[in-house]
């Protein structure tokens, strides 16, 4: 397949599977009139590589997902060097919760400072609901 149709099939611009080309995640196979070619191969690859970035992932962290798909495993993520990417993956993403969770609970603290420090406002005239006419 053309660029263009694998880019339809995945989801994709031409200007996206290009960039994937550039940083040798995707093979630039061409045919005898200089076009690019494809195949359900790469198909997978460019999938499983949207699949990684939606989670997170850096282009280059997908680099040996791809890899382990280029070499004929039945998941990009079976291989140890695609193992040990998750995990690290993991830490960053467990370092990024504790990081959260410390900040939420310094917000709790700052807002309850904040709510036992407030003086009661006096009520004016203008607060009070009005009655019937």
């Amino acid at each position: 397949m053309r660029i263009g149709e694998l880019g339809r099939r995945v989801g994709v611009s031409t200007r996206t599977l290009r960039h994937y080309e550039s940083l040798g995640l995707l093979p630039a196979r061409r045919d005898g009139h200089g076009h690019r070619r494809y195949d359900d191969a790469d198909a997978r690859a460019v999938t499983e590589i949207r699949t990684l970035v939606g989670l997170g992932f850096a282009l280059e962290e997908t680099r040996p997902f791809v890899e382990c798909l280029r070499a004929g495993h039945a998941t990009g993520g079976s291989c140890p060097d695609s193992i040990a990417v998750y995990r690290a993956k993991l830490d960053e993403v467990d370092a990024y919760l504790a990081r959260l969770h410390d900040v939420r609970a310094e917000l709790h603290a700052q807002l309850n400072a904040a709510l036992l420090a407030r003086a009661p406002e006096p009520r004016c005239a203008l607060d009070l609901p009005e009655g019937p006419r």
